[in-house]
């Protein structure tokens, strides 16, 4: 990755590890809105979004690696682009199966988040035969996940809240 990038990784890699343990928190905070009955919509729900920051957290400290090669990177991208779409693909399949899915949530869980993962294999081919254009596709499907996640982790944070309110005496 050319020095240019280096501080953009750098913020990617910190913003993405600050958001998951903000989620951490948030889920600490909700606990008792975990049960075992929950627990398909725990995976189908929670579980992307720590997956997707962590994908983004682990490919900025790959990206940071001096001295590494190009095919070295490219197979790094490429290999979480394809473990990443692996994984986004039983996400769509249990949105599929959860009643309580709406569009904006296939678009949040299932069809962004291929579409970033599509890109980083795109830009692993780019990154292998050394195109510079495969440095700003990288860039933009990382900004996507990261950016469709933060909805991701709104919507997780709104849905706790809603359920704690409806918990409370009075409610």
């Amino acid at each position: 990755m050319p020095s240019d990038w280096h501080d953009f990784y750098i913020l990617l890699g910190t913003a993405s590890a600050a958001l998951v343990a903000l989620l951490f928190v948030a889920v600490s905070v909700g606990a008792s809105l975990i049960s075992p009955e929950r627990s398909t919509a725990t995976r189908t729900f929670m579980s992307p979004v720590v997956f997707h920051y962590s994908s983004i957290l682990l490919l900025s400290l790959i990206a940071l690696i001096p001295n590494l090669t190009a095919p070295a990177l490219a197979f790094a991208i490429a290999l979480l682009a394809v473990i990443g779409m692996a994984y986004t693909t039983v996400v769509v399949v249990g949105l599929a199966r959860a009643s309580i899915s709406d569009a904006a949530d296939r678009l949040g869980y299932g069809l962004f988040p291929l579409a970033a993962y599509l890109g980083m294999l795109a830009a692993a081919g780019l990154t292998f035969v050394e195109t510079p254009l495969s440095a700003d596709i990288l860039a933009g499907s990382l900004l996507l996940l990261l950016a469709v996640n933060i909805r991701n982790a709104w919507d997780l944070l709104l849905a706790f809240a809603r359920r704690i309110a409806t918990q409370r005496p009075g409610a």
